[in-house]
């Protein structure tokens, strides 16, 4: 009991519940220009195909690791540390392009809208980068997991905010009243980096003093971006850590693509589907998202990865039971619960995990890298399940949902299981290793 009362007394650490309000920030801007800005567009009569339209101005989150390493090396704008310097940056333009949003008017500024929504999302992909690594690089190894819930939790609440609380003001004072003050809430977060801790790791590129400006610049760039990949493979096993990074939310997201589906097709109401999955699902991913984090702490990072996953497996078979029990309102209510609930548990160690395998002097890089590696299975392989559904039939399509992911956790279990073999002995070696690599960039600690 003592040990899992000082995991959750994890929770109130300084640099943790700053991580909770960088989460914050985090994830407000997403649905200001996805599901909000879609009812906004709707509500002003634009054409449904223009709406649809929209959401390619969402491409940004799935290609910020491409920018990624201009954050990690160039000097921010802002002399007051790399990483506090571009988040304040970045935030104070973001807060601006989130207001001049709210200004626009649809129905004659369509164009302007689409270009700002661009940049509204650019921002905030840009600001990911930069708070992802300012909380690897913050928090002690040991509070990565606690970090990991308390980031997704941040993020959860602030989504509730843009949504819900965004629709509800934009109902009774306007748009631009709802976006005014949805921009108002980005400050919390500019606050963290204005007044918050700088980490100390440091990865500065320093060029020969002998070198040309040419040369100078070469070695800059080959560092930049050849050297957060080049780092990485250097890493044991890395092509086994890629594939099992890809799988682990597989089952998870290929079950929550057709779960409306499912829903709708046993006769629940548009109504009570929102319920259960806005109220209920939103309680239940709180809740796991902080357990996950405890369960880091009190277990580490692996072996919290393979049962929070094994659990997350477990809960897709609540789909199962759905489908067997028909319109079941208290079902409908345990299914949603225990999806959200464990695969909350399950983002709140993948995060964790994320962030162990985050080198020092590429931190911004290597994590925008890894997650979205991780969304791959969220997005490509997940697009089968309505083929699947289709030609299985609900039961036994949500029981393949609970063993797609084995795959990933048998290599998580193998790996882990090695590395434990190995000894301390190997691990110092490729701690040694990475330690050489970053000597030339000025890192001043490793992690393995």
């Amino acid at each position: 009991m003592g040990s899992w009362r000082r995991s959750l007394e994890e929770y109130s650490d300084r640099r943790v519940l700053l991580v909770l309000v960088l989460g914050f920030a985090s994830g407000l801007p997403l649905l200001l220009t996805f599901s909000t800005l879609s009812a906004w567009l709707a509500s002003a009569g634009v054409k449904r195909a223009t709406i649809g339209a929209f959401a390619l101005v969402g491409t940004p989150y799935s290609l910020k690791f491409l920018w990624s390493p201009l954050i990690d090396r160039l000097p921010p704008p802002l002399p007051i540390g790399r990483r506090r310097g571009w988040g304040v940056s970045i935030q104070i333009a973001l807060i601006a392009a989130t207001i001049a949003l709210g200004a626009c008017d649809p129905r004659s500024h369509i164009w302007m809208m689409a270009a700002l929504a661009l940049l509204v999302a650019f921002l905030s992909a840009s600001q990911d980068v930069v708070i992802d690594a300012w909380r690897v690089e913050i928090l002690p190894d040991e509070y990565q997991g606690p970090g990991a819930g308390a980031i997704q939790t941040g993020y959860r609440i602030a989504m509730l905010a843009s949504g819900a609380g965004a629709l509800i003001i934009a109902d009774r004072a306007g748009w631009f009243a709802a976006y005014a003050t949805m921009a108002a809430l980005l400050i919390a977060g500019l606050l963290v980096f204005l007044f918050g801790p700088e980490p100390q790791t440091t990865a500065v590129l320093r060029p020969s003093a002998e070198s040309s400006r040419w040369e100078a610049a070469r070695r800059w760039f080959a560092t930049a971006i050849g050297g957060p990949f080049s780092d990485f493979a250097r890493r044991p096993m890395w092509p086994l850590i890629i594939l099992a990074v890809v799988g682990y939310k597989l089952g998870e997201a290929m079950a929550g693509v057709m779960a409306t589906p499912l829903y709708i097709s046993l006769g629940f109401s548009l109504t009570e589907i929102a319920a259960m999955s806005k109220l209920v699902g939103f309680f239940a991913t709180i809740i796991g998202a902080l357990i996950g984090g405890v369960v880091a702490a009190r277990f580490g990072i692996m072996r919290s990865l393979i049962l929070c996953g094994a659990l997350q497996s477990a809960g897709n078979l609540f789909y199962v039971l759905q489908a067997l029990q028909g319109h079941n309102i208290y079902y409908l209510a345990l299914c949603v619960t225990a999806e959200n609930l464990t695969g909350a548990m399950a983002g709140a160690a993948l995060v964790a995990y994320l962030s162990s395998l985050c080198s020092p002097a590429f931190t911004a890089t290597q994590y925008a890298l890894l997650s979205s590696l991780a969304s791959v299975g969220r997005t490509l392989f997940a697009s089968s399940g309505g083929v699947l559904a289709q030609a299985l039939g609900w039961a036994p399509f949500f029981l393949l949902t609970t063993v797609a992911t084995v795959p990933a956790l048998a290599l998580f279990a193998w790996m882990a299981q090695r590395e434990a073999a190995a000894g301390p002995a190997v691990r110092e070696a490729a701690r040694a290793g990475q330690f050489e690599n970053h000597a030339s960039t000025g890192t001043s600690r490793s992690r393995l």
